[in-house]
């Protein structure tokens, strides 16, 4: 065997100051939006908007407007309009630029830098609408200022010119209009109902303002003034609109989130304290009938998703300040076991607002909060307050204390059922469930996917018709059982669901463990009928509510098989809406009434349908409805709903966890007049299988 010896050469790399390239103005943002929006999918794009609002809704928290209006306008432009005191447009020293120029052009400019323009305010790292101007195609600023009318263009982050001085006003305020740029966002499509939830719950958190939603997209010719038009709504009458103006503030806000579910107890918890002249904490409380809590924190305004030190404060004196009234009172003896921290939050609605004039997020997006003073504020106000109320309505604290108590006897019943689970797995080698057909030994979990098929027939098939190297198949056994309304305990009894906490491998509750997790992709598959929707119903709750880290990980999938088989001659065609066989049938001419006839002629029924095109000569056409997976042969399933280069999935996400909390238990829950009401409020949207 010959060698062959080979010299290896090496290139002189060189790294000097000419490989260093600087961004200048908006530069940065263009190159990585994401840095500053998060993503430019539909949540940055959304993104936009709020940050625009955020700077109006700034002006009202420190009262100087009390009128926002956001329009949706054709052409995929947004206007945002306030009556505040108008962005200054006198020049600025440092620049040498208009303050207008200056703030809609350049990074970290603001107001809120020092406690001169703004005392409390959300948009601290001043990049806001420099942001949306640099990823927007075009913006436009107007501006009623001291009697004036001021406008200035702009495009991709440039002014296009100089600022514009135009005849009088007597109003006072800002406009801003954007369109985003296609070259950042790929897809541009505001959603209605997403704006409507953000500002509905911005106008809570402000009280006595009013906000105004318009969507002006489909108008003809829609002609928009920069001197005559200051609110949309003055100009352009009967537009799909919603206006909130909310008195009660964050009391009024946990009505609203608890109006699917029965209270607890009657009254309220209310507390607004100021810390001095500017910075304050604000907190509404009430407990209902439910097993999940409904967390909202917000600091500056600024809704922190991902909770934060705030929240934390909250928790740590909720948990203290239950256990020392039940003790003081006799309620819990100083034997029994002391109610923690996932006890007192069981059924709970909370709003937490804080405000501070030096605030610290953690990310530009503001998902957490991180000041290290609100936890210690936070704290303090809640159990002064809270205290106050346990003493003053005995009738709603005995109803809480009730509450948490039966949380906690409900948390020991359910540990004590998930330990006989996991201990007999563990007794038993974990074995998996013996309907599981697993992937072959070696897979690791980011190449392997189960599907949760319903019924044998349809498990059968899947089994013969999977790739076995990474594929998984667990049948299920009709429907399983409903559990918004059952507590792990109850959820454990169910053979189902106990096979499905084995095959996953993360276990469930508080001992739920990602990292365990034996496939990446939980695909749900059932039947394209009612039947097999209820089913995928009531699997989505069962993730939603005891395995909700793998939906919020994107980890979940719904199977989407096709409706219907076409044939002609010796094509075959897969359609997965009656639009697209719609579509089908017209570009092939088929004649329906004939097709109709023909089936029915020859005995044949719905299930295979067949048609003559109407030229004649050509290829017989047939239409097979498939209403169950069963029905499908081996080789039919893997191409169409197995097959990851061919199949179809859509992925579960949770855009809002409160509204989605509610939906759920409207649908699923007791309250039989709620689900009624969202039936008959959303019929229209119903795909009835007929």
């Amino acid at each position: 065997m010959a060698t062959q010896n080979t010299k290896k050469t090496t290139k002189k790399s060189t790294y000097t100051a000419d490989q260093i390239t600087v961004l200048e103005g908006l530069d940065p943002v263009r190159r990585r939006p994401g840095m500053y929006i998060g993503t430019t999918g539909p949540d940055g794009l959304h993104h936009l908007i709020w940050e625009v609002f955020d700077n109006s809704r700034d002006e009202a928290m420190v009262g100087f407007a009390d009128d926002i209006e956001v329009a949706l306008l054709p052409g995929n432009r947004v206007r945002v309009v306030d009556n505040g005191r108008g962005i200054p447009v006198d020049m600025h020293k440092q620049t040498k630029l208009s303050a207008l120029e200056t703030i809609m052009t350049t990074l970290h400019a603001g107001g809120k830098f020092s406690n001169e323009g703004y005392k409390v305010s959300g948009g601290l790292h001043g990049v806001g609408v420099s942001v949306v101007n640099a990823l927007s195609v075009y913006a436009k600023a107007v501006v009623h200022k001291d009697g004036s009318v001021y406008v200035q263009e702009y495009e991709r982050g440039v002014s296009k010119k100089k600022i514009k001085k135009l005849e009088k006003s007597k109003r006072s305020g800002t406009i801003i209009e954007f369109e985003p740029d296609p070259q950042i966002f790929p897809e541009i499509d505001f959603e209605w109902k997403k704006v409507v939830r953000h500002l509905r719950q911005q106008a809570y958190l402000v009280k006595n303002l009013r906000v105004t939603v318009l969507d002006a997209r489909e108008v003809q010719n829609l002609t928009v003034s920069d001197t005559g038009t200051f609110f949309l709504r003055e100009s352009v009458k009967d537009l799909p609109s919603m206006t909130f103006y909310f008195e009660g503030g964050l009391r009024s806000m946990v009505r609203f989130y608890n109006k699917p579910f029965k209270r607890v107890h009657k009254n309220i918890f209310y507390v607004e304290k100021y810390i001095n002249e500017d910075e304050s904490v604000e907190i509404a409380v009430q407990y209902v009938d439910d097993i999940s809590s409904r967390i909202l924190p917000f600091a500056n305004n600024i809704y922190t998703a991902e909770g934060g030190t705030h929240v934390t404060g909250f928790k740590t004196a909720l948990t203290r300040t239950l256990n020392s009234y039940a003790r003081k009172n006799n309620i819990v003896k100083e034997s029994d076991d002391s109610f923690t921290g996932d006890d007192v939050m069981e059924g709970l609605t909370v709003v937490i607002s804080i405000k501070l004039r030096e605030i610290q997020f953690e990310g530009q997006t503001k998902a957490k909060l991180g000041t290290v003073e609100a936890r210690s504020e936070v704290d303090s106000v809640f159990s002064d307050g809270f205290d106050t109320f346990l003493e003053e309505h005995p009738e709603d604290a005995k109803a809480i204390i009730q509450k948490v108590t039966l949380a906690l006897k409900a948390r020991k019943a359910a540990k004590a059922a998930k330990d006989s689970v996991l201990r007999k797995g563990a007794l038993e080698g974990m074995t998996l469930p013996g309907k599981l057909a697993d992937c072959q030994s070696g897979t690791t979990a980011e190449e392997a996917e189960i599907f949760i098929v319903e019924g044998d027939s349809a498990g059968g098939t899947a089994k013969t018709g999977r790739d076995r190297r990474t594929q998984a198949i667990l049948p299920l056994r009709g429907k399983i059982l409903n559990i918004e309304r059952a507590r792990i305990d109850k959820a454990l009894s169910s053979e189902q669901i106990k096979n499905l906490v084995v095959a996953l491998g993360t276990a469930i509750g508080d001992t739920f463990n990602m990292d365990k997790l034996r496939y990446h992709k939980v695909i749900i598959a059932t039947d394209a009928d009612v039947d097999g929707a209820h089913i995928r119903t009531l699997l989505l709750t069962l993730f939603y509510r005891y395995f909700r880290p793998l939906v919020e990980a994107g980890h979940v999938y719904i199977a989407l098989p096709p409706l219907y088989k076409i044939k002609k001659g010796k094509e075959v065609h897969y359609v997965y809406t009656e639009k697209e066989k719609d579509d089908f049938i017209n570009e092939h001419g088929v004649d329906l009434n004939e097709e109709i006839e023909s089936a029915e002629d020859e005995g044949e029924g719905s299930e295979e349908e067949k048609a003559d095109t109407k030229k004649s000569g050509s290829p017989k056409i047939s239409f097979q409805r498939y209403k169950g997976l069963g029905e499908m042969n081996a080789e039919e399933l893997w191409e169409t709903t197995m097959d990851p280069e061919r199949r179809t999935v859509k992925q579960i996400t949770i855009e809002d966890a409160v509204e989605a909390d509610g939906v759920f238990d409207i649908l699923m829950g007791t309250d039989v007049p709620s689900r009624k009401s969202f039936i008959q409020s959303n019929a229209d949207k119903a795909n009835i299988d007929i």
